[in-house]
């Protein structure tokens, strides 16, 4: 015979479901309405349908420049989709880029349900498209990442072979930001996602451009200071000005010009 649990007991179960829906809810902000395309910036755009290796369907475009030029593969930041990544896809195009944008599962076009694994599997399928159909040399891709997309455009660079890594405005992990935003909760035991970019950083081959702004108002500056130190060489620091959505607007020259030289070593690379 089963002996009743004790009254304080029986709602940790529901306090778990509660932390974990909690979790999903403060790192995933996925928009399925589309505000555009490349178009609206006269740009010619290739609209495509990705395989991830576990059947996910991923929306992507990809706007070419030149058959040599360096291709840029964008990985976005938790919230809304590529359709809003046209200010930073012009930006891009101005450094010299081709570029595919894509989204990850459940954003924007793209099927299923974000997580960590998957979203790493979905750069992957873009990956795979530039070297497999477009026949890009590896070192002519460079995987450029901001904010929770600075996680997935590093997990790239560590699975596949790339010419550089672009992080903008990475934080150190989903575990350090979590423990920040709640410090009375025990993120570290609940977290199922860990996006943990601090203890990937040493084992990075490729040349490193880190950009953040000591205005960021999402992901503190001393992430990135942080972070910043944990590559190994070749890398390079570039201080933006403004928040963390609008810096790259508010700093436009600069970033621009961060990406244009990073651009440059790509261009050359054999």
């Amino acid at each position: 015979m089963s002996l009743p649990s004790p009254w304080w007991l029986l709602p940790i179960p529901l306090l778990w479901l509660g932390l974990r829906r909690l979790e999903r809810t403060n790192l995933y902000f996925p928009n399925r309405n589309m505000e555009g395309d490349p178009s609206l910036l006269q740009l010619g755009f290739e609209d495509l349908r990705l395989t991830a290796a576990d059947g996910t369907t991923i929306h992507a475009w990809y706007i070419p420049l030149r058959p040599d030029s360096p291709v840029v593969l964008f990985c976005h930041g938790n919230g809304g989709n590529i359709s809003h990544r046209l200010d930073k896809l012009l930006l891009l195009r101005r450094a010299g880029a081709s570029v595919l944008l894509f989204d990850y599962r459940g954003y924007g076009r793209s099927s299923g349900r974000p997580d960590e694994e998957g979203t790493y599997q979905d750069a992957e399928a873009a990956y795979r498209w530039l070297s497999e159909v477009k026949q890009v040399p590896p070192a002519r891709i460079v995987a450029h990442g901001e904010s929770l997309g600075g996680a997935v455009a590093l997990e790239l660079a560590l699975r596949r072979r790339v010419g550089g890594l672009v992080l903008d405005s990475a934080f150190t992990s989903v575990i350090e930001m979590g423990q920040r935003l709640f410090p009375f909760l025990p993120v570290a035991l609940v977290a199922r996602f860990r996006y943990d970019n601090l203890a990937k950083a040493h084992r990075l081959s490729c040349p490193v451009l880190l950009m953040h702004s000591p205005q960021d108002d999402i992901v503190p500056y001393d992430m990135g200071r942080r972070l910043f130190a944990a590559l190994p060489q070749p890398k390079t620091f570039c201080e933006l000005t403004g928040s963390h959505n609008e810096g790259f607007l508010e700093s436009a020259a600069v970033y621009e010009r961060a990406i244009t030289g990073f651009l440059a070593g790509r261009r050359e690379a054999p």
